[in-house]
């Protein structure tokens, strides 16, 4: 995603554009669907948990190497950029050796494994969050920028009108829980127990279950009151409904919420690679920004009493709301686009 909103204003400005992923990942079903070229590299990720299947890695190293040579060898690109991810780096070293300028996108405060081992050739290192410069060992001659993660910015929806096209009245505070579109089981469940169990009764839900749960929870939902849904597309007008968002810490969610300037309150995904969701959440936490609980304290009693606390007190929300907004950068795509494009005058 913050590739696609890259690329969008790189198209914007009359560049050619051509996107690099993988064949097993899930751009194989998003990239068909829009308009840019692009090539699926043969790659797998490292295994953490699985360490066993890395066994074939050395064969998988290869075929992504010379992969990556031939995407190189017909786009022939002036600029190449790495949004993070196993895909980008294959692509980005074959660029390094080429002398092709490059520059890398990170979007978490804990920065992935691909921008950790590019960033001391890179020419520019662009962050989401300002708290990933201290884990990175940039070259003499890299650039680091931190104008956030690039999104698509937020439009004008106004809140009254938004929770009136869900059917909310706005007579109790508005709750936007979501774990993204395939859902967050965790999530889920807990808000479920919390619904049956009337815990819920101060606040109006918009409840994103994920697509492929929407059926199992829709029966939760209430007219007037509780709004289930697999995903809501666009998702915007939820977040102008929403009086405090509980969600995942993935950095694009982050990026959202600052965007907005949402209160929210943060459950990180505790197998993510490297914990990242969690040095996301931490991050704004200690900005004042979120509110941060973790999965093994995530039960009906300890969600349900955090959010109608939260939810009461207009004070917090509007501190937590500022700080967000203070960490927000809707526009961070054209200000990313605009320095990586300098790097084709250089050369």
């Amino acid at each position: 995603m913050p590739a696609l909103a890259l690329a969008r204003v790189v198209a914007d400005q009359g560049h050619e554009v051509e996107l690099v992923g993988a064949a097993r990942g899930i751009e194989s079903q998003i990239l068909p669907r829009h308009p840019f070229p692009f090539h699926l590299l043969p790659m797998e990720p490292l295994y953490r948990r699985a360490w066993w299947r890395n066994v074939r890695w050395p064969v998988i190293a290869v075929h992504a190497w010379r992969a990556a040579g031939r995407v190189l060898q017909v786009a022939k690109p002036a600029i190449v950029i790495g949004t993070g991810g196993y895909a980008a780096g294959p692509i980005v070293w074959r660029a390094q050796r080429a002398r092709i300028p490059t520059a890398l996108q990170e979007q978490n405060a804990f920065p992935g494994l691909t921008t950790r081992a590019l960033a001391r050739r890179a020419r520019q290192v662009h962050l989401g969050f300002p708290e990933a410069r201290l884990r990175l060992r940039p070259g003499p001659q890299t650039q680091v920028f931190v104008f956030g993660n690039p999104i698509t910015p937020p439009g004008r929806v106004d809140a009254a009108v938004a929770r009136t096209e869900f059917g909310l009245t706005g007579a109790r505070p508005t709750v936007f829980v979501f774990g993204g579109s395939q859902g967050a089981r965790a999530l889920n469940e807990t808000v479920a127990r919390g619904l049956q169990r009337g815990l819920l009764g101060d606040v109006d839900v918009l409840w994103g279950t994920g697509t492929a749960h929407e059926e199992r929870y829709a029966p939760l939902a209430v007219p007037g009151r509780v709004v289930v849904r697999g995903f809501f597309d666009p998702i915007g007008t939820a977040y102008a409904a929403a009086d405090l968002v509980v969600a995942r810490a993935g950095a694009m969610t982050v990026a959202e919420l600052c965007a907005w300037g949402k209160p929210s309150i943060l459950v990180p995904l505790p197998t993510a690679a490297a914990d990242h969701q969690t040095f996301n959440a931490q991050a704004m936490a200690a900005a004042g920004a979120s509110v941060m609980l973790i999965e093994g304290e995530l039960a009906p009693e300890s969600l349900s009493k955090t959010v109608t606390s939260l939810a009461r007190d207009r004070v917090r929300l509007d501190a937590l709301a500022k700080s967000a907004r203070g960490r927000g950068h809707p526009n961070a795509a054209r200000s990313i686009v605009e320095k990586i494009l300098e790097l084709s005058q250089v050369e």
